[in-house]
């Protein structure tokens, strides 16, 4: 059961990732940046490592877009 659960978070974690170099508008790209963190969140909680899947989920997910989406503002971004 636990090799099923982690395959399908890996498989998460693969398109997720996937998603992310796929997309071409960075405001976008930051969204999709946030779901590939809580992809790898999950994938952290099935690998029985909560406390780094809570920093993923805090940094990875929160954090960074919001970082990302700041500059682009500032920038003057498409």
């Amino acid at each position: 059961m636990t090799t099923v659960v982690l395959l399908v978070a890996l498989a998460f974690v693969a398109v997720a990732g996937f998603a992310v170099v796929a997309t071409p508008d960075p405001r976008r790209q930051a969204i999709t940046l946030s779901l590939f963190s809580l992809c790898l969140a999950l994938l952290f909680v099935a690998l029985q490592a909560p406390d780094v899947a809570l920093s993923e989920l805090a940094v990875g997910s929160a954090l960074v877009p919001l970082l990302v989406l700041l500059t682009i503002r500032k920038v003057g971004g498409r």
